[in-house]
């Protein structure tokens, strides 16, 4: 028992590598009446060190379950996994890359999906990969296109030569979104944003989601910026672009104030990204703390243990 919390945080380790590298499922959300018939794509497999993917079921507010074992080399299913819903699974080969497949859709498969495999690393060990998943919606309900707009976020994000951006996305269904980002040069083209010139914060709220943009902008560079959001109905992108200012070289640029429409239309809390950011990291050090903390309890114990066994039979020699 006293080794329960260092094993729980080995496990937590691992899922946290394992997530580093991960399968591709593209389709973020899928939306089926019952009765329907669908299928979770899962690609990216020729990393696997195996031919095996494996399939999981996860439903809100229970664990992972596995489904099945897909073999790529010949198209074997695997279902010895005591899956309340086995047979209502299957598993296809399309290309390089495999489907888990339901038939007939029932209001009992709403929940996310994921592939996954292993996958070899340095020193002859393994580790499992994971898609980023699949939610299913088993309603009679249309899928909606999100609103999308985009603003200042906040009127003292221009520090330190950074500005920030707030992408708002509402009014859809099913809610599942992925946020993304363009710029442009004056006269030039589009062009995605490289991932060292901007930090994103999602967060999510009942009906909608927003992704705070923090800008680190080239000295002497004016870009407009757009958001684009995936959705299962389409990606959609932002009406409008938002110009963001070369920072100044000595001093950072006059603060300006948020849009009034973002004050109006976003979440209490969203027009400040500097304050869930600063959230993040006091959580990941506490975090920090916590590990450290039981990883030396658990030391602790272990050697008060070895040294209370020994005791014993260090007095039965001397009796002898």
């Amino acid at each position: 028992m006293l080794f329960l919390p260092a094993a729980a945080l080995c496990c937590l380790c691992s899922v946290l590598v394992a997530m580093a590298a991960e399968l591709i499922q593209d389709q973020l959300s899928l939306t089926r009446r019952v009765g329907g018939s669908v299928s979770f794509s899962c690609g990216g497999t020729d990393q696997c060190y195996n031919s095996y993917v494996f399939w999981y079921q996860k439903k809100e507010r229970e664990t992972f379950t596995r489904i099945l074992r897909f073999d790529k080399s010949n198209g074997g299913v695997e279902k010895g996994y005591n899956h309340p819903q086995k047979d209502d699974f299957t598993a296809v080969k399309k290309q390089n890359d495999c489907e888990l497949k339901i038939d007939k859709v029932k209001r009992s498969h709403k929940a996310s999906y994921y592939c996954s495999c292993w996958k070899s690393a340095p020193h002859r060990w393994y580790y499992f990969i994971f898609g980023s998943g699949t939610k299913l919606y088993v309603t009679d309900e249309q899928v909606v296109k999100p609103v999308v707009s985009v603003y200042p976020a906040a009127p003292r994000a221009h520090l330190e030569g950074k500005s920030s951006l707030l992408c708002l996305a509402s009014a859809m269904f099913p809610p599942r979104v992925q946020f993304s980002w363009k710029r442009q040069k004056e006269d030039g083209p589009l062009e995605e944003l490289p991932p060292a010139e901007g930090e994103q914060l999602e967060l999510t709220e009942s009906g909608r989601s927003a992704a705070v943009l923090l800008i680190h902008q080239p000295e002497n560079s004016t870009y407009k910026y757009n958001c684009y959001v995936k959705h299962e109905g389409g990606t959609v992108e932002a009406p409008t672009q938002q110009e963001v200012p070369a920072p100044a070289a000595s001093c950072p640029p006059e603060r300006e104030p948020a849009h009034p429409a973002a004050l109006q239309q976003a979440p209490l809390g969203l027009l400040d990204p500097l304050q869930p950011q600063c959230r993040v990291k006091l959580l990941c050090l506490l975090y920090t703390v916590l590990i450290v903390k039981s990883l030396v309890y658990c030391c602790g114990l272990s050697l008060l243990m070895s040294l209370r066994n020994k005791g014993p039979s260090t007095n039965c020699t001397h009796a002898d």
